[in-house]
């Protein structure tokens, strides 16, 4: 494979721990690479800040919901099977990354702008809704896959001095209560500023997009330019 063209996962059903492990592994690499799969089970992932007596522990324990810690910044996430979770890895030298990579999400995350827009959903990463201090999609850092005001999605990042990952997810469904209890969100609140792709397109299958997505990144870093030293 040519020195400027990324390695493509298709990855197919992971568990959230699974999903955390690859991506690990893939930025220790630090080769030019990009990923897909859908979460096949029920978690609540944490921001790599997060420790107990953060309430997020406990209130997953009594749910019987298992914690994955993420290696990337944010708070937690609630996951559920059909979840579309993507990455990119790239390193620090290529071009997409470049000095202000901490708000790249727009450039980084096109991919999947892309993907939607293909099944007539339209999003676009605005900056974040600053509405919780507890639910990331919700919270104050990053950007949000904001689609008509409502959060679809998000995106968090880890860099080290070789490599950029920067992990998101496209939320399949959502279950506004468990969300609610988990993380003290009131029911409008999640009404008006929450949804997933099931709500957005129901016709479409979570695995149908997550191909398209990984599709897209993929050209997205393949346009971009030389992946800085493969």
């Amino acid at each position: 494979m040519a020195a400027d063209l990324p390695l493509a996962f298709w990855d197919g059903r992971v568990t959230a721990q699974a999903n955390v492990a690859r991506d690990d592994e893939l930025l220790r690499v630090g080769v030019v690479s990009v990923r897909a799969a859908l979460l096949s089970d029920r978690s609540v992932s944490v921001g790599v800040a997060q420790r107990p007596p953060d309430p997020v522990f406990a209130l997953a324990s009594t749910r019987q919901l298992p914690v994955v810690r993420r290696s990337t910044g944010g708070t937690g996430v609630l996951h559920l099977p059909g979840d579309v979770v993507w990455s990119v890895v790239l390193p620090r030298g290529h071009p997409l990354v470049g000095s202000d990579f901490t708000c790249a999400y727009p450039r980084l995350g096109q991919g999947v702008i892309d993907a939607l827009a293909e099944f007539g959903v339209r999003s676009t990463w605005s900056p974040p809704f600053a509405l919780s201090d507890h639910f990331c999609l919700l919270g104050p850092r990053g950007n949000v896959l904001n689609a008509e005001g409502r959060a679809l999605g998000g995106a968090a990042q880890h860099v080290t001095r070789d490599a950029l990952l920067h992990q998101g997810m496209v939320a399949g469904t959502i279950e506004r209560s468990l969300l609610g209890g988990l993380f003290d969100l009131a029911p409008d609140l999640l009404e008006h500023r929450t949804t997933a792709l099931a709500e957005l397109a129901p016709a479409v299958s979570t695995e149908r997009l997550a191909m398209r997505v990984l599709e897209h990144l993929e050209r997205v870093v393949r346009e971009s330019g030389p992946g800085g030293g493969r």
